[in-house]
């Protein structure tokens, strides 16, 4: 996610609301940079999407596989479709059915931060007997997902464009190796705070009218006549993904490969404010210019759906969701948005406990690929967010909301990490970066991570210890 207003102008901010032809290649390999680190024993994901014809509500299937690497007696879900501000938007997620192992389950459904009612964010699936680590099960879930009309957030349609975006709009497995399941309550403020190992997505199958085109994740396989007249069932898959993103409607696709990487890029055929080419221009860009920071692009494909309710940009491992933005935004958006397809899509955090090491990061990235670095070497730290850097997304709710967020997080974290980036180097801090991604690729980090990463830069610790992201010990 990108607060564009923040970068626009440090003092006046316009609200800030989220904005994160199917050929692809032939192997849904991950890209052999980062296969070390890749999760065995990884949950096993089918999912199955029905669009309404008037794509305003999905229907939906998930079949789970997944074996814990710690004894547990339930399984944990998040609707985020329940999420406040998705709720407040006209989206949500509803369970239809649910069974484990084939035997029919009461799903215990908690609010966890859901507003009142709407269904809650929190899904538990008892379990016929506790599991040991390495013993495996399997959820069966039906449910609906509501579309809000021209949300400006990642689930939503647009009427008047024949279009349709959901991202995330799935119970999503909570789960972190060695934590267990993860249960942080969702806050009423624009921003993520979802936390998931990868999975393999051994297929996602969408149904949609058939003079719609689909976008997806991972790689496409040929599609084939829907269940019902008229409909196309479009086909996926993915070797390790951590969450979904699907657009359907009247999209014209462009395809553009950028250094081996697929990137699929899908706008509206009612039209776009910039035009398509400068959008595949600025993703190439940010593609080849942030590989050469970071590492290998960690995906073979990358999609990205241009959601016309949306006012900024929403990621997803190998998908990003970007609003109809005018080309002076481009360049910044897509840097960040592209970043974030390392920080948080290949190296995972808990958003809502450390989002400085998405948000932070990927604004780092926009500021080596967007355009903006000396805006955020010179932010001036207001004094009310110095210091609180690693705060959790739940402090930002309660204090300032976005806007604080934007500053303490986005910004601080940019200009702490640039200024010491110049104070060690940029070769230096390049390669430990990297070390950083190498090292948690597939995972689930930690801002202790973080630091082992960089322990041969103490100075880049103190500055970070300074601005509150780090504890002393780290």
């Amino acid at each position: 996610m990108t607060p564009r207003a923040l970068r626009i102008a440090a003092t006046v901010l316009a609200p800030a609301v989220l904005a994160s032809c199917t050929a692809g290649h032939a192997t849904g390999a991950v890209p052999s940079g980062y296969p070390d680190t890749l999760w065995a024993q990884r949950p096993v994901v089918r999912l199955a999407f029905d669009v309404a014809d008037d794509l305003r509500s999905v229907t939906g299937r998930e079949s789970v596989q997944f074996t814990p690497d710690v004894p547990v007696c339930e399984m944990v879900f998040r609707a985020h479709p329940n999420d406040p501000t998705l709720a407040s938007s006209g989206s949500s997620l509803t369970l239809t059915s649910a069974a484990v192992d084939d035997q029919p389950v009461v799903v215990q459904t908690e609010p966890a931060g859901a507003p009142a009612g709407a269904p809650g964010t929190l899904l538990q699936l008892p379990l016929p007997r506790c599991l040991q680590a390495g013993d495996s099960v399997r959820a069966d879930l039906a449910f609906t997902v509501g579309l809000g009309r021209d949300a400006d957030e990642r689930i939503g349609s647009s009427p008047d464009t024949e279009t349709a975006w959901f991202g995330s709009a799935f119970p999503l497995l909570s789960w972190v190796r060695g934590g267990g399941w993860t249960r942080d309550p969702a806050v009423g403020m624009n921003g993520e705070t979802a936390v998931s190992e990868e999975f393999r997505l051994a297929e996602l199958t969408v149904t949609a009218p058939a003079a719609h085109e689909v976008v997806g994740v991972g790689v496409a396989s040929p599609s084939s006549p829907g269940p019902r007249p008229e409909t196309t069932t479009h086909r996926f898959s993915a070797d390790a993904v951590r969450d979904v993103s699907v657009s359907v409607g009247r999209y014209d696709i462009r395809e553009r490969d950028v250094n081996g990487v697929r990137v699929h890029l899908a706008t509206p055929s009612a039209g776009t404010r910039a035009d398509p080419s400068l959008w595949t221009d600025q993703l190439a860009t940010a593609v080849d210019t942030l590989g050469r920071h970071l590492g290998p692009f960690p995906y073979a494909d990358l999609w990205v759906s241009i959601a016309p309710g949306l006012s900024d940009g929403v990621e997803f491992p190998g998908a990003l969701q970007f609003g109809d933005v005018t080309k002076d935004d481009l360049q910044a958006l897509v840097a960040h948005e592209v970043a974030h397809q390392w920080f948080y899509s290949l190296v995972g955090d808990n958003q809502a406990e450390h989002p400085w090491l998405d948000e932070s990061l990927a604004t780092v990235g926009e500021a080596l690929a967007g355009g903006d670095a000396d805006y955020y070497r010179n932010y001036r730290v207001p004094d009310d967010v110095a210091g609180h850097m690693g705060e959790p997304m739940s402090y930002w709710a309660s204090h300032g909301g976005f806007r604080r967020y934007g500053e303490g997080v986005y910004n601080q974290g940019a200009s702490v990490l640039l200024r010491a980036r110049d104070q060690v180097g940029p070769d230096p801090f390049d390669a430990a970066l990297r070390g950083y991604i190498g090292a948690n690729a597939h995972r689930v980090a930690t801002p202790a991570d973080f630091a082992r990463a960089f322990a041969d830069h103490p100075e880049v610790l103190d500055a970070l210890r300074q601005a509150g992201a780090l504890a002393d010990n780290e």
